[in-house]
């Protein structure tokens, strides 16, 4: 009996030196609103900053069959403040335009799909199956489909049949 008085004061020492939520919560009153405690532990923020457009090399792949257009399409990106690379013919035609990104450089992608009046469905991450042999330094690879060599217009000067 008496081990297990022991026993029953220790806990109920312990009890009160270090005091659970359980037993802190039922002393608070039912219509007390619920305290925030803020935590101690440093919080961090990773955060990676998109790119200027001048900072984000594109390269304009010609998959219309227009004499030209590449050409013209990089110059109006480069206008615009784009980092262009020499425009390349594509290795096979497309239907319609798209506008790829490598990793991290969707946001860039987005703002190029809009400076050319694409619609965000045409932006989709840079895979291999890309009509291209490759993008070389460019994080943006805009593939120009009749679609969009359409608002380029006859060209007067052709630069390598881009």
């Amino acid at each position: 009996m008496v081990l297990a008085l022991f026993v029953l004061a220790t806990v109920l020492l312990l009890g009160l030196i270090h005091p659970t939520t359980a037993a802190t919560s039922s002393v608070s009153s039912p219509a007390a609103p619920p305290t925030t405690v803020p935590s101690t532990r440093p919080t961090t923020t990773t955060t990676t900053t998109p790119k200027a457009p001048s900072h984000v090399p594109v390269l304009v792949a010609n998959a219309s069959g227009v004499a030209g257009a590449a050409a013209a399409i990089t110059n109006q990106l480069q206008v615009a403040g784009w980092t262009v690379v020499a425009p390349v013919n594509a290795s096979a035609r497309v239907p319609t335009s798209h506008v790829y990104y490598v990793a991290g450089q969707q946001a860039a992608a987005q703002s190029a799909a809009a400076a050319l009046h694409l619609p965000a469905s045409s932006v989709a991450p840079y895979t291999t199956a890309a009509p291209v042999s490759t993008i070389g330094t460019a994080e943006v690879l805009v593939v120009l489909g009749p679609d969009l060599a359409a608002t380029v217009g006859p060209t007067t000067t052709i630069a390598s049949g881009n």
